[in-house]
């Protein structure tokens, strides 16, 4: 029977794909050099399993992923269990439960996979890969400016040193929202979200002129903060941004260099968190290299993580050198081999005599071969 483009075995769901050589490798090689800047921070690895029980995935912060997650019924226990679509609220189900004796602060660090039911705009993949880190047990600027910090590092690990930090604290405009009708709520998200200062004085009635002070008070953190510090706000309100203008200060203790950015009035895709909350982008790029902030573990334990995207990363990062490949005609010796891997070479054996050892090894997408005890680059 002949194959339809819709019946072709190579034909995957919308927002899956495979991941082929080199990308694959650049992408794990990646993700071991972020994993060994977290661990040299301090922050202990840990490796949730891919599937929960629903009634354990989705507590506490984890509700916020319900509409985003696989479900599928557990064929031994007959319950219902969840395809985990982000990493973090099992993070706080561990410091809660396994890990709540711990010593606090507690970091902890994980990388894996994730299963979403839709993309997004800017991230339309369902299957991503993320690797985080979250600081449990501390409620300080300090501990939001070290995520951002070693997140940053993590990033110039693999050579991503221009990078640019937005700020956010999305219970800023949820408190003033609540003064509103709640039918009015999702016309004023979307001014807001789109900057339209129009419908915004239009839409926001008794807080319209807070919620414009606070769309110029956006941009570079060094104007923008004081913008924001002198606007009359509720006393939870102002709370979030005094705690914004704190962690800017800590930032800039530690690296005043750093490309920071605030926008108070952006709240959407932050569910759960409760605080501070920091986007990473590569300048120019509209993608998100990693997102985090403040959310609760537990009812009441304070945390704060930051979450990054190695798909995305490996595609906006500076080519990475990989191993070169060497060719080894039929019959070379192993130890000969194993003395080019410990020279960093990926040996690549010929499995049978050839007559053109060479040709088989452009073949084969060797940059050398190894001829008579010599290294011979084929290009």
């Amino acid at each position: 029977m002949n194959e339809t483009p819709l019946t072709h075995p190579a034909l995957l769901p919308a927002g899956l794909r495979d991941v082929l050589p080199p990308e694959a490798e650049l992408e794990a090689r990646s993700v071991e050099a972020i994993m060994d800047c977290f661990a040299g921070h301090g922050y202990q690895r840990v490796k949730p399993p891919l599937l929960e029980f629903e009634d354990s995935l989705f507590a506490g912060s984890g509700g916020a992923t319900a509409e985003q997650t696989f479900r599928l019924m557990d064929p031994d226990s007959q319950r219902m269990m969840g395809l985990r679509a982000d990493t973090t609220p099992q993070i706080a189900r561990l410091a809660a439960t396994r890990l709540a004796n711990a010593p606090r602060p507690l970091r902890l660090t994980y990388a894996g996979q994730c299963l979403r039911v839709r993309g997004s705009h800017l991230q339309p993949e369902r299957q991503i890969a993320q690797a985080g880190i979250e600081l449990i047990g501390h409620d300080t600027a300090e501990a939001d400016a070290e995520i951002i910090l070693t997140a940053v590092e993590a990033l110039a690990s693999i050579g991503l040193t221009n990078i640019s930090v937005d700020l956010t604290v999305p219970r800023l405009v949820l408190h003033l929202l609540e003064t509103l009708n709640a039918a009015e709520h999702p016309a004023l998200a979307r001014a807001l979200d789109r900057k339209d200062a129009a419908a915004v004085a239009e839409l926001g009635g008794p807080v319209a002129g807070t919620l414009l002070q606070l769309l110029e008070a956006s941009g570079p953190a060094e104007r923008a903060i004081p913008a924001l510090l002198a606007i009359d706000l509720p006393e939870t309100a102002r709370a979030q941004a005094v705690r914004m203008s704190e962690a800017v200060a800590a930032i800039r203790r530690h690296r005043p260099d750093l490309q920071l950015t605030t926008d108070p009035v952006e709240f959407r895709g932050y569910q759960y968190h409760t605080g501070i909350c920091i986007t990473l982008f590569a300048p120019g790029r509209q993608a998100e290299l990693g997102r985090g902030g403040r959310y609760l573990c537990g009812d009441t334990e304070p945390a704060t993580g930051i979450t990054l995207y190695p798909d995305t990363i490996v595609r906006v990062a500076p080519s990475r050198a990989l191993r070169p490949r060497i060719y080894l005609p039929f019959g070379t010796p192993p130890e000969h081999a194993s003395a080019l891997r410990a020279q960093n070479f990926a040996t690549v054996a010929g499995l049978a005599p050839h007559h053109a050892p060479k040709l088989d090894a452009t073949r084969l997408a060797c940059s050398h071969i190894y001829l008579d005890g010599t290294v011979t680059s084929l290009s």
